[in-house]
């Protein structure tokens, strides 16, 4: 017996409450921000999340794995991607953006944003 796949929809607004965390104290860099998560789709065993996740402004320190990739389009607001040499890149609404494994820097809010995500790592 086979079971078809649910689909997942990605509404902009999406139903239910969001987790709620901040930056952990040792990575922030500017501010101490709210971001919440409406997880869609979370299986560790395929080593794959996608879901909603919007924050306040600020930045913190960001520190990704050998494995974890992370891909993102922004829905509204503003953010800058620093890298570990000081560049840094904005992204606004409609903007798609890559993380690669191992990737170190920071992460800016610059105005208040909701991105679309999916993080996989393997």
């Amino acid at each position: 017996m086979s079971t078809t796949p649910r689909v997942i929809r990605f509404d902009p607004a999406p139903a239910g409450a969001p987790e709620i965390d901040h930056p952990r104290v040792e990575r922030r860099e500017v501010g101490n921000p709210e971001r919440r998560t409406w997880l869609l789709y979370d299986n560790a065993t395929e080593g794959l999340a996608t879901g909603i996740w919007e924050c306040e402004p600020g930045r913190w320190r960001i520190e990704f794995g050998p494995r974890e990739h992370e891909y993102f389009i922004v829905l509204e607001g503003l953010c800058r991607v620093h890298d570990a040499e000081g560049r840094a890149e904005s992204f606004g609404p409609g903007q798609a953006v890559f993380l690669p494994p191992g990737f170190q820097g920071s992460f800016e809010v610059v105005e208040r944003m909701r991105k679309h995500f999916v993080i996989v790592e393997r």
